[in-house]
């Protein structure tokens, strides 16, 4: 529940700290005192759409953060956001933050830290249910009211089985259209593969035979110059024109020469050793140039088969990728394309099979989803025609019409062919007759704004224990309803709180009289500039506020006053018994 609330510089609200009680808060106040601007504030905190008009004039931002101690229904869904974006601080209590500068942006915090506004609006869904003086109108809106039904059925077990059927669905749906859709092109694909396949494969490529055959390309292009720059560094090494005059040669008489010298002088040996290694090697490089002189081959013909070779593989891989291994997925790939539109008609009765199965378990979970709510919209009926009753409506008859349309690829319920969505098979829509005798017609259509208002509070009451959501703020709830009504509905309102923390903002007096905590909001004139305040009123202050509601405060009206919050202590004494 909302513990704390504060706001600063936002409309004409300068600073208020609120600290708010359990049970049913209530907000009076003279038209236009800023009310309203509160649950505007509130909005703003939990990611509503808001912008630089709600800054204070003169000011350079506007901010509002909240406290809310975390309810035990809906701890568990708020951790796991908390800790999917790493968040989490203390398990009781959550901070929202929301700071609206003068030129338009916001910033967005949660437990003191920067976050997005969406974020924002996730945990307020969890946290504060609005129902503002247009927003409460969403009864009005026909496609909330199937999970305003499913809510009070508690169907989300049901309806996330059935949901997991209608994904399945869509599996195998999309699979079956996409295989059908290459059937129909498989002729021309079918020889694109196989010609693919066949190139590649006949060309039998190996991994790095291409730079193999470069090589081999550049010493046959180059065959008569490197054998003459092999013949100069034989000749040069070991083959000299005169004996004697080859590297070899000279390199021998060093050898000897050193070879005497270590006879003589010992310490000589080791560079004795050294220059016959080097003779040594230079007979072996010797006799390797003339092992590769012999290798080089002057051929023509085998120089256009690599040229050939390098086109054919340069070739296919411009076709089929950028090297040779890249060639060889795509023959790969082609092949399991192959393999697939080889066995797609196999796959497509496979997937044809399967679908009917899965149809016929979407018929059987719809069919289940649609029992309960057909029996939940009875019940509801009959609960919101009795909480009409009750609020002067007397005559009043409430239905949920629930139809199923007919579709030849349908899942079958009820002996025919049902079309079905993601939350089961049912077009739900609320109807209402107003007065006696009247046919039940859409809601959306004929209910006045009174009437809206009622059913509202009347569904409220219906829907609260399957209501998960903690804080609940009505915004002049009382529209359209006359005073001999406010007693009744300020009970209702009041019961609620057995579940919720309940806020209204009313003109009302029998409605506050049932507030467990009432703040007047008043508006003043401070060094020529309005500013908002608010403050929890005591008994007494409460008593006079009663009586100012009523017209004036006389003595006629402050007894008035006083019977009513007796009669209201009454009431909540009796229900507590």
């Amino acid at each position: 529940m909302l513990t704390e609330l504060r706001i600063r510089d936002f409309a004409i609200i300068d600073n208020l700290e609120l600290d708010f009680p359990a049970g049913f808060v209530i907000f009076t106040g003279e038209t236009g005192a800023g009310k309203s601007i509160i649950v505007d504030a509130v909005e703003a905190l939990l990611g509503g759409r808001t912008g630089s008009e709600f800054v204070r004039a003169g000011c350079q931002s506007a901010l509002v953060e909240g406290v809310f101690r975390v309810d035990t229904r809906t701890r568990a869904q708020i951790q796991e956001v908390l800790e999917r974006e790493e968040l989490q601080d203390d398990a009781d209590f959550l901070t929202l933050g929301r700071e609206i500068r003068d030129n338009g942006r916001t910033i967005a915090r949660v437990n003191g830290r920067t976050t997005t506004v969406g974020l924002l609006q996730e945990l307020g869904e969890l946290l504060v249910d609005v129902h503002g003086q247009s927003e409460h109108l969403s009864l009005l809106r026909v496609r909330e009211h199937q999970a305003m039904l499913d809510r009070f059925a508690r169907n989300e077990a049901s309806r996330e089985e059935y949901h997991d059927a209608y994904q399945e669905w869509q599996q195998v749906h999309h699979e079956l259209d996409a295989l059908r859709q290459q059937e129909d092109q498989a002729a021309s694909r079918l020889e694109l593969l196989k010609y693919q396949i066949s190139e590649i494969e006949s060309a039998r490529l190996k991994s790095n035979e291409l730079d193999e055959l470069l090589e081999e390309r550049n010493r046959l292009a180059n065959a008569e110059q490197l054998a003459e720059l092999v013949s100069k560094a034989t000749a040069a090494l070991s083959g000299g024109y005169r004996e004697g005059d080859s590297a070899v040669d000279r390199l021998g008489q060093a050898v000897e020469a050193v070879t005497g010298l270590s006879v003589i002088d010992p310490a000589l040996k080791e560079l004795s050793e050294e220059t016959q290694g080097l003779a040594d090697q230079v007979q072996e490089i010797a006799r390797r140039l003339r092992s590769y002189r012999e290798e080089i081959d002057s051929n023509p013909k085998r120089l256009e088969e690599v040229e050939e070779r390098i086109a054919l593989i340069r070739s296919l891989q411009r076709k089929y990728g950028g090297d040779i291994e890249a060639v060889l997925a795509h023959a790969e790939n082609a092949r399991s394309q192959l393999d697939s539109i080889t066995h797609a008609e196999e796959r497509i009765l496979e997937l044809e099979e399967l679908q009917v199965l899965v149809l016929e378990k979407i018929g059987e979970l719809g069919g289940q989803l649609s029992l309960s709510r057909e029996q939940a919209g009875e019940e509801i009926s009959a609960g919101i025609e009795g909480e009409l009753k009750d609020l002067k409506m007397a005559g009043a008859r409430f239905g949920v019409s629930l139809e199923w349309d007919e579709k030849p690829d349908g899942a079958p319920f009820r002996d025919r062919k049902a079309a079905f969505g993601p939350h089961g098979m049912d077009r739900i829509e609320f109807l209402i007759a107003p007065n006696p005798g009247e046919g039940l017609k859409p809601l959306a259509k004929i209910a006045s704004g009174g009437e809206t208002s009622r059913l509202m509070l009347g569904l409220k009451g219906v829907l609260a224990k399957a209501d998960n959501t903690p804080s609940l703020i009505f915004d002049e709830i009382d529209q359209g309803i006359g005073g001999r009504v406010g007693a009744v509905v300020g009970e209702k309102l009041w019961r609620l709180t057995s579940d919720h923390q309940v806020f209204c903002i009313t003109h009302l007096p029998q409605l506050a009289a049932f507030g467990d905590a009432h703040f007047r909001i008043e508006k003043q004139v401070v060094e020529d500039r309005t500013i908002t305040t608010a403050r929890l009123l005591c008994p007494e202050e409460r008593r006079e506020e009663l009586a100012s509601m009523l017209g004036s405060v006389t003595d006629t009206n402050l007894h008035s006053a006083a019977e009513m919050m007796e009669a209201a202590e009454k009431t909540k004494a009796a229900e507590g018994e």
